[in-house]
C-alpha cells in the first residue's frame, strides 16, 4: 500500500492510509489475529458474515427492483430531533407566551 506525502502534509497522508486500511479491513483482521481462533469458531464466524452479505446483497437488489421500499431516512439535527448543547433551539423563548392550542369547532 503506497500513499503520497504531499508538500510535507504528514496529517493529511496518514488520514488518508487509515482510510486505505480501513477500507481493505486490516485493522479487522489485526484485531482477530490478537488472540488464537479455533477453526470450528472460524468457520461458524466466515459463514455468518457470508450470510450477511448474502443478505444485503439481496436486500440492495430487491430496493433496486421495486420489490420492497428503500428504509426511510435517519432525521437529522434540527428536524425535531435531539438537541445539542451550545446551538440554538427551534422552541420559542422564555420571554414570549406560546400560543394556545384552539379546540375544533363542532
Amino acid at each position: 500500500m503506497q500513499v503520497l506525502v504531499r508538500d510535507n502534509n504528514v496529517d493529511q497522508a496518514l488520514r488518508v492510509l487509515k482510510k486505505k486500511m480501513q477500507r481493505e479491513g486490516i485493522f479487522r483482521e489485526m484485531k482477530q489475529r490478537k488472540a488464537y481462533e479455533k477453526p470450528s469458531v472460524r468457520k461458524a464466524r466466515e459463514k455468518a458474515e457470508a450470510v450477511r452479505r448474502a443478505r444485503k446483497q439481496a436486500r440492495k437488489t430487491a430496493i433496486r427492483e421495486g420489490l420492497i421500499a428503500a428504509p426511510k431516512p435517519k432525521p437529522r439535527f434540527g428536524a425535531g430531533g435531539p438537541r445539542r448543547p451550545g446551538f440554538p433551539s427551534a422552541a420559542p423563548s422564555q420571554g414570549a407566551p406560546a400560543a394556545a392550542p384552539q379546540a375544533p369547532a363542532s
